[in-house]
């Protein structure tokens, strides 16, 4: 499992992140905070205070890419 974290400050950018996850097969789950939602609901993402940085736990395969997400991470 690894662990990033991310920054999402708009809706544009959380509809883009969670289109660019949506082609990653794999679990994944934002954290913030005692919160834990499925990073590939918007909706879920959209209840999280967006003003503090994220971390994004990744169970996918070993070799999965996972550069598509790499502009969110900080």
């Amino acid at each position: 499992m690894k662990s990033f974290n991310i920054k999402l400050g708009t809706v544009e950018e959380i509809k883009e992140f969670v289109n660019e996850i949506g082609k990653i097969e794999g679990d994944f789950d934002l954290i913030s905070g005692r919160y834990t939602i499925d990073a590939k609901s918007i909706v879920g993402i959209l209840s999280l205070d967006l003003g503090n940085i994220l971390q994004l736990k990744v169970n996918a395969k070993t070799g999965t890419d996972l550069t598509g997400i790499a502009k969110y991470c900080v």
